[in-house]
């Protein structure tokens, strides 16, 4: 019996919609328990160590993730009454390594007696079984003392597998709750081989993997940090002076609170697409904090590189033991920062809304109530297309910090919107212009070179369409990315060195 079905006040399409959110939240407790683990030990082998950890650890970006992060592992634990088998999810992430897709061979013997074969799979786990066979077997799963009912017996073929899907009607192959061995009869009067393949997954699903990955980003986070600070100490101290006058900034409240408002309003939006709003959610949702990200960003580099320096306060700042290398980069980092903290709370919006359209969709068209793992589904393919919204702007804002080297705030924002545009419509000319007029081949090749491919990070199509989105693909992006944004903070070092600061 699950929990919430001792709350009635809690309807079923609401407990639907809230399962994904308690399984996000789950692995992001998880993580902080093993961040506190971590804490611990280092306490005591140095408790100086530990003491600053906790002060050293909640600086600067890391604040605001971090309040987050307790919000979530306080529902965690809160919202245990509000969410589907609660028990079954957790119990099903620690049967995660061990289920999975088996392949089984055995050598039969004649005979006319029947033979053993072990198996060992648990019924409720099974996905999908086959066998097939050289010879004509019999394979019998009844309970030989025929007190449980069900089980079949039935003949192999030869040329053709035999398989059983799990939810096929009136199929009850199985007597055990854990199939540890099935009997086959070989009564060909020659050696058989027969080939068993079946595949498992936990009862909740696949989907809970979601939780210990989760857990892995969060020590990620922290641990990326705290790189950081260790190997860049100055370069840190500027990136968490740069954190924290920008998230001051009126503009970067105004972006989280308008875009979160806007994705939660679109799940209102009727668009008519017949029952296909859901893939307009994600494409527009992703459309938005791709866009606030870029503002931030942009605005975050004119006010903390352009405005410092006709402000003269570049100046006092590298007075300091501080390079001028460093105090671009540490800029850089900072606003790369700021732009991921607005993507932690815009993106916790957008997966709660995402996770929401299924349930919402189904009320309004009478449908039926979706399962919580269709939910969850949706909001997993929608983090590929986060990742590479913040990979755009970390590019733009690469290049929105090496022109703010010379150029003040209106300047950056026309140059860099208009490289966002025909970053995105490079792919187009160059592919117009093959085989056509010189000149405009020569363009084409030109800008593709110089301007970064922002194409390459538009997926939103396919993430709205529900494909998913390689691993391999999200590294090359992620190369790429690196890439280019080293050449532009090449740049952006150029521009400043000579900078007249006086």
């Amino acid at each position: 019996m699950r929990l919430s079905s001792l709350f009635d006040f809690i309807p079923d399409k609401t407990s639907v919609w809230l399962t994904p959110i308690w399984a996000l939240s789950v692995g992001v407790t998880l993580g902080l328990l093993i961040l506190l683990a971590i804490w611990g030990i280092v306490f005591l082998f140095s408790r100086q160590a530990g003491r600053e950890a906790p002060g050293a650890m909640l600086e600067g970006p890391l604040r605001p993730i971090f309040y987050v992060m307790l919000f979530l592992a306080g529902y965690s634990l809160l919202g245990v009454v509000a969410v589907k088998e609660p028990g079954q999810i957790i119990s099903s992430v620690f049967r995660l390594p061990l289920t999975g897709e088996v392949e089984r061979s055995f050598d039969l013997e004649p005979s006319d007696e029947e033979q053993t074969v072990r198996l060992g799979f648990y019924r409720e786990e099974l996905k999908w079984i086959a066998f097939s066979a050289n010879m004509p077997l019999t394979i019998d799963t009844r309970d030989e003392s025929g007190e449980a009912e069900g089980g079949v017996r039935t003949e192999v073929p030869v040329g053709t597998q035999l398989v059983y899907i799990k939810g096929q009607p009136f199929v009850k192959p199985f007597v055990t709750e854990y199939v540890d061995e099935i009997r086959v009869r070989n009564a060909n009067g020659v050696p058989a081989h027969m080939m068993v393949v079946f595949e498992t997954a936990p009862v909740a699903g696949r989907e809970v993997a979601l939780i210990p990955i989760v857990a892995l980003c969060v020590l990620g986070v922290f641990g990326l940090y705290y790189l950081q600070r260790t190997v860049m100490p100055k370069m840190s101290a500027i990136a968490l002076a740069t954190v924290k006058t920008e998230m001051a900034q009126p503009l970067f409240l105004i972006c989280v609170v308008l875009g979160g408002a806007a994705i939660a309003a679109f799940v209102w939006i009727p668009y008519n697409t017949f029952g296909e709003d859901i893939k307009m959610l994600k494409n527009t949702g992703l459309a938005t904090m791709m866009v606030l990200g870029l503002i931030v960003a942009m605005w975050a580099a004119s006010s903390s590189i352009a405005d410092e320096v006709d402000g003269r306060t570049a100046l006092t700042v590298l007075s300091k033991p501080v390079s001028r290398r460093q105090f671009i980069l540490g800029k850089y980092i900072g606003i790369l920062w700021v732009v991921a903290v607005l993507f932690v709370f815009l993106g916790l919006v957008f997966l709660d809304c995402v996770a929401y359209k299924p349930v919402y969709d189904a009320r309004e068209s009478a449908a039926e109530t979706p399962q919580w793992q269709e939910c969850l589904q949706h909001m997993v393919q929608i983090v590929p297309g986060i990742l590479l919204a913040f990979m755009e702007v970390a590019v733009l804002a690469a290049l929105s910090v090496a022109i703010s080297t010379r150029l003040p705030l209106l300047a950056n924002f026309v140059i860099c919107f208009s490289i966002y545009a025909l970053g995105h419509l490079t792919p187009l000319v160059v592919q117009s212009s093959m085989g056509e007029f010189e000149p405009v081949a020569f363009v084409g090749m030109f800008l593709a070179t110089l301007l970064p491919v922002l194409e390459n990070f538009n997926i939103q199509a396919a993430v709205a369409g529900g494909s998913s989105v390689p691993y391999d693909y999200l590294l090359v992006s992620l190369v790429y990315c690196m890439l280019y944004a080293t050449v532009a903070m090449l740049l952006a070092l150029v521009l400043f060195e000579d900078r007249d600061l006086a």
